[in-house]
C-alpha cells in the first residue's frame, strides 16, 4: 500500500493571493494532502490576524477536505517534526526568489537532514504578485481585484477603507 503524501505549504499569506491559490490547487494535483501553514512571524506587522488569514484561506479554498489550514510559531522544521511531515511546497515567482528559497531549503536540510523542499513555479499570470505589493496597493486605494480571491478583496475593502476626506464630503 502506498504511503499518503503530505506537504506543508508555509507562508505569511498576508493576504492570500491568486498566486498562492494557484500553488495550492496545483499542489493538490501532486500531493494527497496540503497543510497550508500560516507562519506567525513576530518580526512582521501583518494587516490580517492569523485567525483572519485562516478564515480567508478557507473561504478561498472552500470545503476541500485535502487542505488543512494551520498556523505555527518558530522554526518550520520543528513544526514539520510535530506534524510528522518531511516535505514542504514552495512557490517561486522569479529568479530573485530562488536565491533566498535555496538558502532556506539548505538551512532546513541542515537542521533536519531528511527534510525535502519541492519548488513549484508560479504561473505566468501571477509571477509579479507578492502579498506585500498587493497589501501596499490596496492600502493606497488601488484595485487589486484581479490579484486576490473575491473574499480577500472584500476583506481588504472592509479593513482599508479610504479616509473620509478621500471619499468626499457627501453633501
Amino acid at each position: 500500500m502506498a504511503m499518503a503524501s503530505v506537504a506543508i505549504y508555509p507562508g505569511s499569506f498576508d493576504p492570500l493571493t491568486n498566486g498562492h491559490l494557484s500553488i495550492i490547487n496545483r499542489g493538490l494535483a501532486i500531493f494527497d494532502q496540503l497543510i497550508v501553514a500560516i507562519a506567525n512571524n513576530p518580526n512582521k506587522r501583518p494587516l490580517f490576524s492569523v485567525e483572519e488569514r485562516r478564515s480567508l484561506i478557507r473561504g478561498a479554498v472552500g470545503p476541500e477536505p485535502r487542505v488543512e489550514i494551520d498556523s505555527f510559531d518558530g522554526l518550520l522544521v520543528e513544526y514539520a517534526k510535530r506534524r510528522s511531515c518531511r516535505v514542504i511546497l514552495r512557490g517561486l515567482r522569479a529568479v530573485s526568489d530562488f536565491e533566498s528559497e535555496f538558502q532556506l531549503a539548505n538551512m532546513n536540510r541542515t537542521l533536519l537532514p531528511d527534510f525535502e523542499t519541492v519548488f513549484m513555479m508560479t504561473g505566468e499570470d501571477y509571477f509579479y504578485i507578492s502579498s506585500q505589493l498587493v497589501r501596499e496597493v490596496a492600502q493606497f486605494g488601488g484595485d487589486v481585484s484581479g490579484l486576490v480571491p473575491q473574499n480577500v478583496l472584500e476583506a481588504f475593502q472592509r479593513k482599508v477603507a479610504p479616509p473620509a476626506a478621500a471619499r468626499g464630503s457627501g453633501t
